[in-house]
């Protein structure tokens, strides 16, 4: 049925399952089958670095099969209601009913309505005490669950803090509850609440108190609260040196290194870097160890160092030094994504430079130096100012900035210094020779849970829509290029973040009205989610708009991020009064609480720690002997489901993989000099296709050939790989052959007859400006004939300049829908 499925979506793709270095194994050879639930489309999930940790580490285990499943787009979920198809795991395409474990990622507030689209779908009742046990446990983590509460009622456990380990232990101990004479689902939940950082929602009692408080009371006196797992030695740590290659366009396509976890900075709007302390490092050997093995069996080309603030590892000058002068003759850029205004020095722009400029980005958060000093950035304006100033002399032509309103105790005064700020910039650096824009983002200020803003009022939502039309007035300048959040999102992201188990209701209401994928701004309906508050009757003023009581209940006090509550506390006084707290890596301890300095504390490295490290030379190009080549191949089975983009980042990593030395252009931006005869389009399948490509002499081309094929996806075969003269030495037709097959029926004969009969067959269609283009099809259509009756032999002109899809022939000659035309075989024949 899936397979039926497939050529109607926009996107068949991201259905497949079978990317470079996913894992299938035998189910028979399992104790327990689980399956990571990520509640977004599958670019946003396959980007998702936690995701893949967790696939390796589970993976690794003899007794358990992990596979993966992302929310179906809108398309492929009306399909799955329409055929009654349940929804599937990628890997073996079982119906997530079968698994015995339901894992989510829970990273974003407002995906939370596709949890229930997943579960919905699955034919799984949403709420944990609605399953018995017939039904997989559904378990969820991610930073979002430092406050649970609001998805409480779904899960039968949740992961609090790293889930490295917790999550191996939790799928042992299911095995050994199921392999137990009397399976009770209680006992296994009992089981788990020993394991620290799971908390089991069922094993707390919700109640609420005249002031509308959630209080929260322990079934069990002896699990009155959970603690934040935490790994305490990344060095030792799994790490997925061998991830799963997501086709399509992933938001992150690149290998991601994880440098470090956890910061220290202090910044008090942010969650992430209160809940993931303490600051633990990888070492440089390490890493380096982890890229060797990482870019040779992904073939990617691109490096990006991943932590909360990379600018701060103790090493990044000499690991930068260390991969560039590994890699940049092989053409791999390495990208900091977060990157601090001060901790970037010339040497390392150097660096980065030494292969393409990536992205630059700056987060000053707010316009004025007071209100830095209150969110306790630690950060100058001059400082923000010698940092991009450094990258536009250097080359960088973009610089982003980031801003927040509506942070505690922002006047009218700092929302100008964020117009002012950017204006200031724009006239300093106006002179410079290879200035080119500024691209300006302001989203609205979201207190959250473990933060010392986590008391603090969030701006109504029409001071939010204000502030932001002021904003976007003040900054009509030219090469400053402004976006914004929408704050009806911000507003519902505020509520969930702090809200308590009386959303839940809320969320199924919501779901129930059509509400989905509500972090993105062309499915994101605000008037469906107006109408389920007033159906079930919530405040958002009361989650959101009031500033609250340092002594009130707050609904996640019983998880404990290690945080301490008189820290928080104390850090949300100095705020108020704009007084700064230093880093604690760089200075005396601030007294957190996450910190005991036996299991836990920081783990860094230095230049003094790692002497054993010694820098490489920079290995340059070798002069060579080169070659150009055709390579013929095969597209057929699922390969006809790739578009013609993803297609060619297969080949080039492909390529990659397969020791095959590309050669570049040269200029600002290097590209492969690789290129593709005409695109096929998405859904037919070829017998014999080819690309040209220039690299280094193939002394061995049969060789190359079979390494090649071990590199490709079912459906793409290399046929042959021989030498031309030059790329321009290939021969472009004058027509294409097709042949189609129908899945069901019978072409119309007569339909044939008339199109033959006429002297002209117009089809209208607009392309991608607008523009109305006419083609006639009776010029284009060279042959046309019919072997049987459900087969079609087509000839289509190639000699024109235009373009003509066989579906025009099926849908527009022969009148067939586009979803019988959709479903036939269609191939592209020598």
């Amino acid at each position: 049925m899936v397979q039926d499925i497939l050529p109607l979506v926009e996107k068949p793709s991201r259905y497949l399952g079978t990317e470079t270095n996913t894992i299938k194994k035998n189910p028979d050879g399992v104790k327990v089958k689980m399956c990571l639930a990520f509640p977004d489309l599958y670019e946003i999930g396959t980007s998702h670095f936690g995701l893949q940790i967790l696939y390796h580490i589970l993976n690794k285990h003899p007794l358990v099969a992990a596979e993966r499943v992302f929310t179906p787009a809108r398309d492929m979920e009306s399909h799955l209601r329409n055929t009654k198809t349940p929804l599937f795991s990628l890997e073996s395409k079982t119906p997530l009913q079968k698994m015995d474990i339901i894992g989510f990622s829970l990273l974003y507030e407002l995906n939370y309505t596709n949890i229930l689209t997943m579960l919905d779908l699955s034919g799984i009742p949403f709420f944990a005490g609605e399953r018995d046990d017939s039904y997989p446990l559904i378990i969820a983590g991610g930073p979002c669950m430092c406050n649970p509460e609001p998805v409480a009622d779904f899960f039968d456990a949740v992961v609090v803090g790293d889930g490295e380990t917790v999550i191996i232990q939790m799928a042992e101990t299911w095995i050994q509850w199921n392999a137990s004479r009397e399976k009770d689902k209680h006992d296994l939940l009992q089981s788990w609440s020993r394991i620290e950082g799971v908390y089991i929602p069922s094993f707390f009692q919700a109640t609420f108190d005249n002031s509308g408080f959630q209080i929260i009371e322990p079934v069990y006196p002896e699990y009155a609260c959970v603690n934040r797992a935490i790994i305490g030695d990344l060095e030792r740590a799994p790490f997925p040196d061998k991830p799963v290659i997501p086709y399509g366009r992933p938001i992150h396509d690149r290998l991601r290194l994880e440098v470090a976890r956890g910061c220290t900075r202090g910044c008090r709007f942010c969650q992430a870097g209160m809940i993931y302390r303490p600051v633990r490092e990888r070492s440089v050997s390490k890493l380096l160890s982890i890229v060797e093995k990482s870019i040779s069996k992904t073939g990617y080309e691109d490096i990006s160092l991943l932590s909360l603030s990379t600018g701060d590892y103790g090493c990044l000058s000499l690991l930068m030094q260390e991969l560039m002068a590994k890699y940049s003759s092989r053409h791999i850029a390495v990208s900091l994504p977060s990157v601090r205004a001060g901790t970037l020095t010339t040497e390392l722009m150097n660096l980065i430079k030494k292969v393409r400029k990536t992205g630059f980005t700056i987060a000053p958060e707010a316009g004025t130096q007071r209100l830095r000093d209150v969110i306790n950035k630690n950060l100058t304006e001059n400082e923000i100012f010698e940092t991009v100033s450094l990258a536009f002399e250097m080359g960088w032509q973009t610089i982003k900035l980031y801003f927040m309103t509506g942070l505690p105790t922002e006047t009218e005064e700092d929302l100008k210094g964020i117009a002012d700020f950017v204006r200031r910039f724009k006239k300093e650096k106006a002179g410079t020779r290879r200035f080119r824009k500024i691209n300006v983002s302001v989203t609205t200020f979201i207190p959250k849970p473990n933060t010392p803003f986590q008391w603090a009022s969030q701006i109504s939502l029409a001071d939010s829509k204000e502030n932001i039309q002021k904003l976007k007035k003040k900054l009509k300048i030219p090469m400053v290029y402004f976006k914004w959040q929408n704050p009806e999102a911000s507003l519902l992201e505020g509520l969930f973040a702090r809200g308590d188990r009386r959303l839940s209701s809320l969320l199924v209401a919501a779901y129930k009205k059509g509400c989905r994928f509500d972090g993105w701004t062309e499915f994101f309906n605000f008037r469906l989610w107006k109408e389920a508050l007033e159906e079930v009757g919530v405040d958002v003023d009361f989650y959101t708009a009031r500033q609250r009581d340092i002594n009130e209940p707050l609904p996640w006090d019983h998880i404990q991020s290690g945080i301490t509550k008189e820290y928080l506390e104390c850090e949300w006084k100095k705020a108020v009064k704009s007084q700064i707290t230093r880093d604690c890596r760089t200075g005396k301890c601030n007294k957190c609480g996450v910190c005991d300095f036996k299991t836990e504390e920081p783990k860094v490295y230095n230049l003094q720690n790692q002497k054993d490290i010694r820098v490489s030379p920079f290995q340059e190009d070798l002069e060579c002997d080169k070659g150009v080549y055709k390579i013929t191949y095969t597209k057929q089975k699922q390969a006809k489901y790739f578009g013609h983009l993803e297609f060619v980042g297969i080949i080039l990593r492909a390529i990659r993989r397969a020791g095959i030395s590309v050669r570049y252009s040269e200029g600002y931006h290097p590209k492969p000099k690789i290129s593709f005869n005409d695109p096929l389009p998405l859904g037919i399948e070829s017998n014999r296709e080819f690309f040209i490509v220039t690299a280094d002499s193939i002394e061995k081309p049969e060789e190359t050939r079979n390494s090649l094929n071990r590199q490709l996806p079912d459906g793409i075969d290399v046929l042959d790989i021989t030498t031309i003269l030059s790329p321009k030495h290939t021969e472009q037709k004058d027509e294409v052959c097709f042949e189609v097959t129908l899945k069901q029926g019978c072409f119309n004969k007569n339909k044939s007859s008339e199109f033959f009969a006429s002297k002209t067959f117009l089809l209208e269609r607009r392309n991608r400006k607008g523009k109305l283009k006419k083609i006639d099809l009776r010029y284009m259509v060279k042959e046309l004939h019919l072997p049987d009756p459900n087969r079609l032999k087509l000839i289509i002109r190639n000699d024109t300049g235009k373009t003509l899809r066989p579906l025009d022939v099926l849908t527009k000659v022969f009148a067939l829908s586009e979803e019988e035309a959709r479903q036939a075989n269609i191939v592209k024949t020598s």
